[in-house]
This record gives structure tokens, C-alpha cells and sequence, in this order.
């Protein structure tokens, strides 16, 4: 009607309205592939630098920034619970929690080693290097499940947080490690200014590995989701970013490739958690 009129206004306002109708058609199509009980849970996410050495510890910190553009594109909360300052540049290490609906559902589809090739800029001759990363996805255990952990079970640890490179060390203990000694699961947070508040997340970091740990006994099927890493290397990767020497970023479940490297490197990974949604139910 409006091409009819020449209605230029309201032409406009019909692609807009078309544009946000196609973004909602395409959430609820998501939400149809999130069957799991889990799925609507917040995530815990843990990325840990692989082969590399400051590279990889760089590519940590690159994934890090993509998945919090993700988390704040759509409008979840994120919380660094645990950080690890890398040697030179980087982080070595960090946890974090997403939450929002069906965070976990969401970013399960990232759970694996991902491989980055790229020229190095911590290399003077300008070499080509390959840096992994693995991606750890739990659910968020909700307090309506029950996890019994026994007190004599646990080996609690209290250290001084610290900075990014070992600057601003805090003159209390208020860090603290917790190893279930049974499964020899390591869990840390650092990133409260209370001993007491980081014993609660780490608790809840632990609840959620043991609830995954029982899960995946219980049901193998569902063990890819939940297996433990491979190593942090070559011929594990779920997904490859290759920055040189041309630009492509491949999911090796899917094959799904994306040649908009800085655009997925933004966030934008919503086609790649389709595609594996998809994948996963066939």
C-alpha cells in the first residue's frame, strides 16, 4: 500500500518493523532447539590459554571480549568470578558468569579448544603463529537442586588476591581455593573483596562440575557437551579464527564457515550457536 502511494515514511517503517520481526522469529526458532532442563540456566564460562604460550594467552583475552560484547548484546549480566593475569600480555586463565534466559542453552555451543592463526605481535620477525584456548560451558545450578558435598571432603585454601600482573595484592587472605578431594576438582575466586562472599561462588562453581560430572555419568549421550577437554592442541578444535593470511572462521562441527572475522570477534556468533543448536537435535 504504501509503494502504491509512494509513502516513503511508511516504507521505511515497514522494513524496520520487518527487520525487528525477522530478529524475533529467529530468537523464537532458537528457543524451540533448547529442549534440555538445563538450558535455561545461567552459564558459568572458563576459558584457559592452550599451546602458545603469550599467544594463546592473548587469544584468552580476545575470547573473553568476545563472548561479554555477546553476553551485553543481549542485555545479560556478566561476572568475573576468577582471573589470572598472563606472564607478559593476556590472561592465563579466567571464569566468569552469564546470566539471562537460556544463557547456558545458548553458549553451550561453545564448549571446546578453539584454534586461532594469525601473524603474532609479540613476534619481531612477523611470523605466522597457531595459539588454542579451551572454553569450559556449565550450567548454573539453581537452588532448588540439591548437591551434597561433605565438609571432610573438601581442602579449603585462602591466598592474597592479586592484580592484573601481580599489582595490587591485597594485604587480607580473601582469595580462597577449594579441591574436592574425591574428584580432585579445583575450584578459585579471587575477584570479591570478601573471603566469605568468594567461598559462597566458588561453592557454586563446584556444585555446578559435580552436578556436570554426575550428569554426564548418568547420561552418555549427552557426554559432548560435558566431556572433559582434550588436550589444548592440535586436531581438538571445534572452531578455527585465521586472521592471516586470509580471514575465515570455521565451525568443524558444522562446517560452518564466516569469512566477517571482526564481526564475529565483536560478538556476533548468534549464526554459530544456530547452526550447532540445529546440528546437536539431527
Amino acid at each position: 500500500m504504501a509503494q502504491e502511494e509512494n509513502d516513503e515514511t511508511s516504507i521505511l517503517d515497514a522494513r524496520k518493523e520487518l527487520s525487528e520481526l525477522e530478529k524475533a522469529i529467529r530468537s523464537y526458532e532458537l528457543q524451540t532447539l533448547l529442549g534440555d532442563k538445563d538450558d535455561k540456566r545461567n552459564a558459568i564460562v572458563a576459558i584457559n590459554a592452550g599451546a602458545g604460550g603469550t599467544e594463546a594467552q592473548d587469544w584468552v583475552e580476545m575470547l573473553l571480549r568476545l563472548y561479554l560484547k555477546w553476553a551485553e548484546s543481549r542485555k545479560m549480566k556478566t561476572r568475573i568470578v576468577d582471573h589470572l593475569a598472563g606472564d607478559e600480555a593476556g590472561i592465563k586463565n579466567v571464569t566468569f558468569t552469564v546470566s539471562g534466559p537460556y544463557a547456558y542453552g545458548y553458549l553451550k555451543s561453545e564448549h571446546g579448544i578453539h584454534r586461532m592463526v594469525r601473524i603474532s605481535p609479540f613476534d619481531a620477525n612477523g611470523r605466522r603463529h597457531t595459539s588454542f584456548a579451551s572454553v569450559s560451558i556449565l550450567p548454573e545450578i539453581a537452588d532448588d537442586i540439591k548437591i551434597d558435598i561433605s565438609e571432610k571432603d573438601l581442602r579449603l585454601e585462602t591466598f592474597r588476591a592479586s592484580g592484573p600482573g601481580g599489582q595490587h595484592v591485597n594485604k587480607t587472605s580473601s582469595a580462597v581455593r577449594i579441591t574436592h578431594v574425591p574428584t580432585n576438582i579445583v575450584v578459585q575466586c579471587q575477584n570479591e573483596k570478601s573471603q566469605h562472599r568468594n567461598k559462597d561462588l566458588a561453592l557454586k562453581i563446584l556444585k555446578a562440575r559435580l552436578y556436570a560430572l554426575e550428569k554426564e555419568k548418568q547420561d552418555r549421550e549427552k557426554q559432548l557437551r560435558h566431556q572433559s577437554q582434550k588436550e589444548i592442541a592440535w586436531g581438538n578444535q571445534i572452531r578455527s579464527y585465521t586472521f592471516n593470511p586470509y580471514q575465515l572462521v570455521k565451525d568443524h562441527r558444522t562446517n560452518l564457515e564466516v569469512g566477517d572475522i571482526e564481526r564475529v570477534m565483536n560478538g556476533d556468533i548468534d549464526i554459530f550457536i544456530d547452526a550447532y543448536l540445529k546440528w546437536l537435535q539431527n
